[in-house]
Formats: C-alpha cells, sequence, structure tokens
C-alpha cells in the first residue's frame, strides 16, 4: 500500500528536512509540497492524497484552516508539524493523527508513519466491505437479507487490560480500574486509586481502544470512569466537578455535561 503524501509549509528548508526523513520509507509517496495554506487547500482536492503533513502557523491560512477548508470533501489523515507546543490540544481536536514537534524525531515520525497505515487499513476494510455488500445486493439478494443489519452486528471489542512501559517497567493495568486519564501533549497520564503511569499514546486512539459507555470525555484534555463516579458537584460558570470513588475530583467543562448527564444520574 503506497501512501499519497503532501506536506504544508511555509519554511522551505522544513519542507525538504522531512522529504529527506521520509525517503527511508518506501510506502511514502510525496505527491506534491505546498508553501501556503490557500495552496494546500488546492492541491488537497486536486491530488486527494492519503496523508498531508501540515504546519499549523502559516501567514494567511493556518493549518486548522486548512483542515475546515477540506471538510467539503473526503479529508486525508492529517499529521501536524509545528514548533509551537500550546497547538497540541486543538490539533487532537482536529482529529489529527499525530502531533509533531519541530525538529521531527525519526522515533516519533516512525510511530506517526505506523498509526497512519493502520488508520488507513481500517478505511480499506470498511471500502471492502461495502463493495461487497453492493456486489451481493445485485447477484445475491437472498444472501443480504441474510446479513444482519448493522444494529445487530457484534459489539466491538474494547481492551480489558492495557500494557504501560513505565520508569523501565512494563505494569498490566486492568481498565476497569482506571479513575480518570489526562492528556498531556502526545502522553496520557492513567490514574488509578494508587498509582499514576504515563503512556505515550494519543487521547484519540486511547479512545478508541476503550468502552465509550464506560469512559467518556469530561474535559477536553479528560477522559473519566463513569463507574468509578460516586458524586457530582455543582461549580461555577455551569461547570460541575464529578467525585471518584477514591476522593479525587475532575473538572467537567460546560461543552460536556451533557455527554455525562446521559449517563450520571
Amino acid at each position: 500500500m503506497t501512501i499519497r503524501t503532501i506536506i504544508v509549509d511555509d519554511e522551505k528548508l522544513a519542507i525538504q528536512g522531512l522529504q529527506l526523513r521520509l525517503e527511508k520509507y518506501p510506502d511514502v509517496e510525496i505527491v506534491d509540497t505546498c508553501a501556503n495554506g490557500r495552496e494546500a487547500i488546492r492541491k488537497i482536492k486536486t491530488e486527494k492524497p492519503d496523508l498531508v503533513f501540515l504546519d499549523i502557523q502559516m501567514p494567511g491560512f493556518d493549518g486548522f484552516s486548512v483542515v475546515k477548508g477540506v471538510m467539503e470533501i473526503e479529508p486525508p489523515l492529517i499529521v501536524f508539524v509545528t514548533a509551537y507546543e500550546e497547538h497540541a490540544v486543538r490539533a487532537f481536536e482536529a482529529n489529527a493523527v499525530n502531533y509533531l514537534m519541530k525538529p521531527v524525531e525519526e522515533d516519533k515520525l516512525a510511530d506517526t508513519l505506523e498509526r497512519v497505515r493502520v488508520r488507513l487499513s481500517e478505511k480499506k476494510s470498511s471500502e471492502e466491505a461495502e463493495k461487497l455488500k453492493s456486489v451481493l445486493a445485485e447477484v445475491a439478494p437472498d444472501a443480504m437479507e441474510a446479513m444482519p443489519d448493522e444494529g445487530e452486528a457484534a459489539a466491538p471489542r474494547y481492551e480489558q487490560l492495557i500494557n504501560i512501559k513505565d520508569r523501565g517497567q512494563i505494569f498490566r493495568i486492568d481498565v476497569d480500574s482506571i479513575e480518570h486519564i489526562e492528556a498531556a501533549g502526545d502522553y496520557m497520564c492513567i490514574r488509578t486509586a494508587d498509582n499514576s503511569l504515563i503512556l505515550r499514546e494519543t487521547m484519540k486512539d486511547l479512545e478508541r481502544r476503550l468502552d465509550p459507555r464506560v469512559f467518556q470525555r469530561v474535559h477536553r484534555s479528560t477522559i473519566v470512569n463513569l463507574n468509578q463516579v460516586r458524586q457530582v458537584k455543582p461549580h461555577t460558570n455551569g461547570e460541575c466537578f464529578l467525585v471518584l470513588d477514591s476522593g479525587a475530583q475532575v473538572k467537567v467543562s460546560r461543552s460536556y455535561r451533557d455527554v455525562i448527564a446521559r449517563f450520571v444520574h
């Protein structure tokens, strides 16, 4: 599988540096480069790449404006590349595959490309399944009638144990023991009643591994285990705090109160 890629950055040296780093990956094909946001939007719509390495801080249209500008088509996978760490939360909220700091480190680039391969493989599998359904509908309609509806499909499998390498050791954490999870850049702080461990993974990727009926986002950088909630304490400005079994308190921002209200009574 070839990953058709566009690099967007207003600094020529940054583009050249990333091109050199990507040369070692034979499945990555750089189909174009862009020096500004407007050009990037045009090229993405024309070339329809699989992946875009996108600088955030650019004159005129910044990286987030580019993402908004391609929402009318099926957008490519986005990896933000920037020198400014304060944009990390917005990058994850834009559903980026990853967020890379300049200068890009080799191991983080390799990890990012592996995430891209997984995402593209999942997308291809979904597309192949839809094609198969279309063919079956034409040549074997009886078989289609026997297929379960989407709502009857097997429930997705979520992690029961998470392996975390921290401080030179590997910890096997039962997800039911996790109280809440806090994002800090490219890292997640996994908090249980008696331990705190650091996991190198984005919040978006970790969310996909956890059962959403149990683990819910209550803040742009916090996920909480709803089974560990014992009290809801109202706060000012429409915010509130969740008191967990250990006594720890987690803030719920206004934008996530409706989500929590469906689960906490």
